[in-house]
């Protein structure tokens, strides 16, 4: 990955709390709860999501920096979602999604050369690289704010 693409990547990762946070702005209860689809997650569950996989991925990418060759460990999102009690209300977990991130971006902005070419390998990816790690979390809250709008969406009249 060039430095060039590498910064901008940065630059979306930073925007992923704020994106999401427009997408919930004025959110009823009931627009939180809505579901686009039978199977499909309300924007309550989506936010806790993202405080979740924030955590982890804050995890994995402390471990790519400061550990030799780690081996980072996949997880199962459903099993969170149905076990975490993704019911409960969303102001913490947008607390944990917002410091995480916030504390992940400032590592990763001050990352050398050589860090950047640090990896690991994951157990469901294989060779994971902070580089791939940035291009999985830059584009995660992005693509998870346009599902929160669509879902707060779900039972308004049209």
């Amino acid at each position: 990955m060039d430095i060039q693409t590498r910064q901008q990547l940065i630059e979306q990762y930073k925007e992923g709390y704020r994106v999401v946070a427009e997408a919930l702005s004025g959110a009823t209860e009931a627009e939180l709860d809505a579901r686009p689809a039978a199977g499909k997650w309300s924007a309550r569950e989506i936010v806790h999501h993202l405080a979740d996989s924030e955590m982890t991925g804050a995890v994995r990418l402390r471990l790519l920096v400061a550990t030799p060759n780690p081996h980072i460990v996949g997880y199962d999102q459903e099993a969170f979602a149905a076990r975490l009690h993704y019911d409960r209300p969303i102001e913490p977990s947008l607390d944990a999604f917002r410091a995480a991130r916030a504390a992940s971006a400032a590592i990763l902005e001050r990352l050398t050369e050589t860090e950047w070419l640090r990896e690991g390998t994951h157990s469901d990816i294989g060779p994971y690289t902070i580089a791939r790690w940035l291009e999985i979390y830059a584009a995660h809250a992005h693509a998870h704010a346009q599902q929160i709008r669509i879902a707060r969406n779900a039972n308004k009249p049209v």
